[in-house]
């Protein structure tokens, strides 16, 4: 939903809404600080249920200063939800609107589906007029409006399990001091479970049982309950199906150490050809780029489909392809013409999109497939062929040829 202009005047003017956040430009520590807006408008915390809105080009009176919008201002504030900054992404329309007589680039912030949102590891939410870090009674409330709300699956709890499934010494040790700034685990004054509903690895402090996405990040033996939570991959020694298969694995765990153990698979068999003839220095080329690889297979995670389906991710690497194989069809304002286009991405898993940015397996949100294709391009491969179906999506990596 986005404001009409008559609606966005009166908003701008109006100096005591907590849903609006006003800024002259964004040069210093001011995108910084529209940024934490962003991430509080999201957290919707006194449930409006409305969008929150930023203004840049508008003074702290409501006034406008007749700052240029420019192309380049606007693919800033775009890049709000897609930097991997906020966890997880915010869901933002940028606009350049003409109000009062003059050109104002506005963000219009709609509440999250799954709170809490942070930004740079601070649940951020607002104060009247103002921005402020959330309490512990402010997270707790946070979770609770999550937790009536209709969760996307991975935010569900996972059937049968309990606390005891999940590994403590993940969290704390690895999970924990990337997902909050050091200045919030400094205060300690969270409990173990609090901490736990606060990045959705339960349910909430009073259900704690653990959601999908916990059980997926934490799990001790995620497959246990979630059968479909593997990577099959082979390596075939032909270009056809029923040639010999020269390696094959079932590779589980936690999301992490599935990432790390097909990371590992991916580079042992990716040969390296050595050139010393057409230069004065040794040149060497892999068969496929690594980071092409790594990026595709990284997408599978986050987007296949856990739900109603045990089916695996399957890597099958031929001769003369790469064969990737993820349950799950096009999701959200993604639809099968539209499928790897820039700029257009959903996420069936909200939450795992924020582990995976938490735990550095994602750098930036919707840019995985653009860098596939960069990569390969670079390398001089063929471009990649998608087949997309309602219930999965199979990409293709075609050898160099």
């Amino acid at each position: 939903m986005t404001y009409s202009d008559q609606q966005l005047e009166a908003l701008m003017q109006d100096l005591e809404s907590d849903l609006v956040e006003r800024k002259e430009s964004l040069r210093g520590d001011l995108a910084k600080k529209a940024r934490q807006a962003v991430c509080a408008f999201a957290n919707d915390l006194p449930d409006h249920r409305r969008a929150g809105v930023l203004f840049v080009g508008v003074d702290d009176r409501g006034m406008p200063t007749g700052l240029p919008i420019t192309d380049e201002l606007l693919l800033l504030l775009a890049d709000f939800k897609a930097d991997g900054s906020m966890v997880p992404p915010p869901s933002v329309v940028v606009e350049k609107r003409r109000l009062c007589g003059c050109d104002i680039a506005v963000v219009h912030v709609q509440p999250a589906d799954a709170p809490p949102v942070r930004y740079d590891g601070r649940i951020w939410i607002r104060i009247g007029p103002r921005r402020g870090i959330a309490s512990r009674q402010d997270e707790n409330l946070l979770n609770e409006k999550r937790r009536h709300r209709d969760r996307p699956f991975d935010a569900q709890p996972v059937p049968g399990a309990a606390l005891s499934d999940l590994s403590l010494r993940r969290f704390e040790e690895d999970y924990l001091p990337r997902a909050f700034h050091p200045e919030i685990l400094q205060a300690n004054e969270r409990t173990y479970e609090e901490r736990l509903a606060a990045t959705k690895m339960i349910v909430s402090l009073q259900d704690p049982r653990p959601t999908v996405a916990g059980m997926l990040v934490l799990g001790l033996r995620p497959r246990e309950f979630l059968p479909g939570a593997y990577v099959q991959f082979l390596r075939i020694a032909g270009s056809r199906w029923g040639d010999p298969v020269h390696d094959e694995a079932e590779i589980d765990g936690t999301l992490s150490d599935v990432v790390r153990r097909l990371d590992d698979k991916l580079a042992s068999h990716n040969r390296t050809a050595v050139d010393f003839t057409t230069a004065s220095h040794e040149i060497r080329s892999a068969s496929y780029p690594l980071p092409a690889l790594q990026q595709l297979t990284r997408n599978a995670l986050l987007h296949r489909s856990y739900e109603g389906t045990n089916a695996p991710i399957r890597v099958y690497w031929f001769d003369d392809r790469i064969e990737i194989l993820s349950p799950g069809g096009p999701f959200g304002i993604v639809t099968a013409a539209t499928f790897g286009q820039p700029g257009v991405t959903d996420y069936r898993n909200q939450v795992l999109a924020e582990a995976m940015r938490v735990l550095g397996l994602v750098q930036r949100f919707g840019f995985g497939i653009p860098t596939a294709r960069a990569e390969l391009a670079k390398a001089g491969h063929p471009a990649l062929e998608f087949v997309v179906d309602a219930n999965w999506v199979r990409c293709t990596v075609h050898g160099k040829g």
